[in-house]
């Protein structure tokens, strides 16, 4: 096999597999183009039904869609722009750098580019970030069979019909929102306000956060969400597969911060090698200049080590358990803040909650380690010196303390970076690991010194 044609064969079997005439789903279809190079997955769209290739382009599972439509030509860029929701496109020019956007932005309409400049101007992750432009809405004095009739001659042109949404004739305010359902069940000749839904339609304002947005879908069980000025004027709506879409990506990168990286921003076999490391590089640095306290404190010590040589047994379980309940509350806390469980102003609730909680865990992880010191020390598997009841004791009291200071500096971290405008999910496991390495080996040797003293140190 002659291994220098494998790309030519791969995008072969690609757009065999992407133009062949069984039903290929929009998914399978958008995974073979992310797998070939954007001159040639251009050449496969600008080939396809228009429709088609504007469903695919409107995927946002689509990775390279920016870079397809820069290598199109004009002509073909702009029919398939026409045709895309205009917050995917907002989101596609925004990926571009300045030339090529003003080139992409200059081939649409008039009413597009209005449209698609208004959304690039409001901030990422607001509900105005997210919306769309593409709605269905009509008059208060339109009957059930205008709005009907409407609904069939502008369908194709809206991302998507979940509702109508019923608007003032004089100030083309929002006052009621209609579903299909109740819609087409109601009489031709009525008018279009005695089916629509009963009292204040559920609305948010463009800067809302899209956390929040989340939070109103899912309470009210919606398919679409308006997004509204301050007079109540439709400005779009944000469809519960955009605030899927939008939340996947946050919890992507609150995992990989949470795992004490920086947030890769791409899939992870798209980044390159030098992205990788410094993505990496910077926490991985940070938190080793983090550990070397723990070398200092250690250094501190070195004394007491020194007549206690037995003491360094226990240096890793001291120092993993502190580790285990700090990273344990940090995740709980992270997750409550961002499902909106818990406030900034809570933190004395949690405070005063993890504190009985990290004593009763340390005092089930001290009757542990204390029965492992009694039981090694009975059956002969290790002598740890006349003084070993006063060991075991010693490290049932630290762990009691570690785990305690772990649990509380894990808890609270997340509300810190929170206070001071950061993401609660900055707060990573391994930080909060390296945290209370440093402190709890300073708690572990002060209780060895308190209870020793006089007799092993």
């Amino acid at each position: 096999m002659n291994i220098n044609s494998f790309p030519m064969r791969a995008g072969n079997a690609a757009r065999a597999f992407i133009n062949n005439n069984r039903a290929v789903t929009i998914a399978e279809r958008v995974e073979s183009l992310n797998a070939i190079d954007a001159k040639e997955a251009a050449r496969i769209l600008a080939k396809m039904p228009e429709e088609r290739a504007v469903r695919i382009l409107d995927r946002p599972e689509l990775r390279n869609a920016s870079a397809i439509l820069e290598v199109m030509s004009n002509a073909d860029a702009a029919r398939l722009l026409h045709g895309m929701s205009n917050d995917r496109v907002a989101d596609v020019l925004l990926e571009l750098d300045a030339d090529a956007r003003a080139r992409l932005f200059a081939t649409l309409d008039e009413p597009v580019r209005v449209a698609i400049q208004g959304l690039m101007g409001y901030p990422p992750r607001t509900a105005g970030g997210i919306m769309t432009t593409e709605f269905v809405s009509v008059s208060a004095s339109w009957t059930v069979a205008q709005t009907l009739n409407h609904v069939r001659q502008v369908e194709r042109s809206r991302e998507t019909v979940y509702a109508i949404y019923v608007l003032d004739d004089e100030t083309q305010a929002l006052l009621h929102v209609v579903t299909l359902r109740r819609l087409i069940t109601g009489e031709p000749d009525a008018c279009i306000l005695t089916v629509a839904q009963k009292g204040t339609p559920v609305t948010a304002p463009a800067l809302m956060k899209q956390e929040d947005v989340a939070r109103l879908i899912r309470r009210h069980d919606l398919l679409a969400l308006p997004v509204v000025d301050e007079n109540c004027r439709m400005l779009g709506i944000v469809t519960v597969d955009d605030v899927i879409d939008t939340m996947i990506a946050d919890t992507t990168e609150a995992a990989q911060r949470f795992g004490g990286m920086e947030a890769l921003g791409q899939p992870y076999m798209k980044i390159g090698f030098a992205g990788m490391i410094r993505k990496r590089a910077g926490w991985l640095a940070a938190l080793f200049l983090g550990e070397m306290l723990t070398a200092s404190a250690m250094q501190h010590f070195e004394g007491e080590l020194e007549k206690a040589v037995v003491l360094t047994l226990f240096i890793p379980l001291i120092m993993s358990s502190g580790g285990n309940s700090g990273s344990q509350a940090t995740s709980l806390i992270i997750r409550a803040l961002a499902l909106g469980e818990l406030k900034l102003s809570d933190w004395w609730r949690v405070a005063l909650r993890e504190l009985p909680t990290g004593m009763v865990l340390g005092s089930i992880l001290g009757l542990v380690g204390f029965a492992r010191v009694v039981l090694w020390q009975t059956i002969g598997l290790f002598d740890y010196g006349p003084h070993w009841q006063l060991v075991g004791l010693t490290v049932f009291a630290a762990l009691i303390g570690i785990v305690t200071f772990g649990s509380l500096a894990g808890s609270m971290l997340p509300f810190l970076l929170q206070r001071l405008r950061l993401d609660p999910a900055s707060a990573s496991a391994p930080a909060v690991a390296t945290l209370v390495d440093v402190t709890g080996l300073v708690i572990y040797f002060s209780v060895a010194l308190l209870i020793l003293s006089g007799t092993m140190l």
